[in-house]
């Protein structure tokens, strides 16, 4: 029981909710760039939390259905066709064995996720199924999707049509205010430098990649020599030699050396996700404590909008 990829697009990756505890072993965590898209994808479907699902960039995914189940899209406007019907997003949709699940290329937005009841049995490496290309683990054999891949699932004729109201899902506009948790090296910008890095715009740039968001703008000094190379969190914004923000994310590497800002508020960096290159980026401060209210309204609202049922 399973699906068959006939297409894999420009870049979809199996994901779970992410592979945590393996950076002393040089491993990152993976897992989804938007958490938001994710979440509701699994929520919609009514599976656990951390169901493997896939991470579609771009589009262009295309599959057959090998069994009766259920599928959900949301993230990136990308639109979701069942047998060449165009279907709603954000809904969740029965298919038959012998369906085709076409997903095309975004308008808006750049991942989206596609996700099955009871999510896809992939063995996990490490505690999680994430591929991380770069490191070649998780999903299947540590690689973007293929034509004839195999996708392992369980036949599930019980599921409710659950939907998000329009009103209710998340917009991509093309620009993003990323919320900065200063951190212990922003000493060592001064405060004109500062000033530059949270008041200017700055622009996505075709390097950026599940690894890291490199960005284009006004470049950004710091007085540390040399590199000093500690553990990286996720959202760390590092300022190279030329100036040029990074805000590393899910697949970034363990350890860096660059000075950094600070890092970036989970929920922001998922909007940064979903940018693409030409898309403006500014920068804000806030405090731990602000940062702390925000994650808890963040639990307590933005995760938990209501579901609908049709």
């Amino acid at each position: 029981m399973s699906m068959r990829v006939l297409h894999g697009g420009v870049l979809s990756l199996l994901q779970d909710a992410g592979r945590f505890g393996a950076h002393r072993l040089g491993l990152t965590n993976g897992g989804p760039m938007d958490f938001e898209a994710f979440h509701y994808c699994n929520q919609l479907l009514q599976n656990m939390p951390d169901c493997c699902a896939i991470e579609i960039s771009v589009g262009g995914l295309q599959l057959e259905s090998l069994v009766d189940t259920w599928v959900c899209l949301t993230g990136a406007e990308m639109p979701l066709l069942i047998n060449d019907q165009e279907c709603e997003r954000w809904c969740v949709h029965p298919v038959a064995a012998g369906d085709r699940i076409r997903v095309e290329y975004a308008g808006r937005g750049c991942r989206a996720y596609l996700g099955v009841a009871d999510g896809f049995r992939i063995p996990p490496y490490l505690g999680s199924a994430s591929t991380v290309m770069r490191e070649g683990v998780g999903g299947l054999n540590g690689v973007a999707l293929q034509r004839n891949d195999q996708l392992p699932c369980q036949a599930n004729v019980r599921r409710r049509r659950l939907y998000l109201p329009l009103s209710e899902q998340p917009r991509y506009p093309g620009q993003a205010t990323v919320r900065v948790i200063p951190g212990y090296q922003q000493r060592h910008f001064n405060r004109t430098e500062q000033r530059r890095f949270f008041g200017a715009p700055y622009a996505v740039t075709e390097r950026s990649d599940r690894m890291g968001y490199r960005l284009s703008g006004s470049a950004v000094r710091c007085n540390i020599n040399g590199v000093l190379s500690e553990g990286i969190c996720h959202g760390a914004i590092q300022i190279p030699p030329d100036g040029q923000p990074i805000v590393l994310l899910n697949d970034r590497q363990t350890i860096g050396g660059y000075p950094k800002m600070g890092a970036a508020l989970r929920t922001d960096a998922s909007r940064l996700a979903q940018l693409r290159p030409g898309d403006t980026v500014h920068f804000a401060a806030v405090t731990p404590g602000t940062a702390r209210r925000i994650l808890s309204l963040e639990q307590r609202f933005t995760l938990r909008k209501t579901l609908r049922e049709h």
